[in-house]
């Protein structure tokens, strides 16, 4: 079975603000990710700039930090209602869009977050969305991916309070960077993690280029 986009939507649409008010602030306390997160805009900076896109934004915290450090970034997500609040709770512009078919031209970006957001996606549509991300990053262009490390499949009824029918499938760092290269991108650092407070999950980081 493929990316059931409606039900994800669906579901996210209806946690977006309880999301949001959990979620926005997260990096205050993880400074792995910061570091990481500053050094893709400091690859998009000494590559001459250019636009940035956070994919699978959310309420868009991770391209807000990216924007703090001096980078143009747009927000992109399933949900209509994740994107409003990315627009008006912090200043992002933000569109709506599949990760297996991004709403972006090709080769126009200088680079790409996507944290948490292959992990609804089976393998083939895992498959679909990396070769979009390498079909829009243009030649020399970074992309930071994170997922939760594992190799299970945790599905919720019920979040924050609200029903919803939603999958977060873990990956191998393996798994993660076959992916990845197999759509054309050069792996060029890898990094796990111990879950930090608040967390249940490791995670893996893999800074990939065009």
């Amino acid at each position: 079975m493929g990316f059931d986009g409606e039900r994800t939507r669906v579901s996210y649409d209806r946690v977006a603000e309880a999301y949001a008010d959990r979620f926005l602030d997260e990096l205050e306390g993880k400074p792995i990710d910061r570091a990481l997160l500053g050094l893709v805009a400091e690859d998009v900076a000494r590559s001459g700039g250019g636009l940035v896109a956070d994919l699978g934004a959310g309420p868009g915290q991770i391209g807000a930090y990216v924007r703090e450090r001096g980078a143009k970034v747009v927000s992109l997500d399933l949900s209509p209602a994740m994107a409003t609040i990315a627009r008006c709770r912090l200043g992002l512009p933000a569109a709506v869009g599949s990760l297996t078919a991004l709403p972006v031209a090709t080769g126009s970006l200088a680079g790409a977050t996507a944290f948490y957001t292959l992990i609804h996606l089976v393998d083939a549509d895992v498959a679909r969305a990396a070769a979009e991300i390498a079909r829009v990053l243009r030649p020399g262009g970074v992309v930071l991916v994170a997922v939760h490390l594992g190799d299970e499949v945790r599905h919720l009824d019920e979040w924050f309070d609200a029903p919803v029918d939603v999958d977060f499938r873990f990956f191998t760092t393996a798994q993660l960077v076959d992916q990845l290269t197999a759509a054309g991108l050069s792996v060029e650092a890898v990094l796990e993690r111990a879950p930090q407070a608040e967390e249940s999950t490791r995670r893996t980081y893999v800074l990939a280029r065009r």
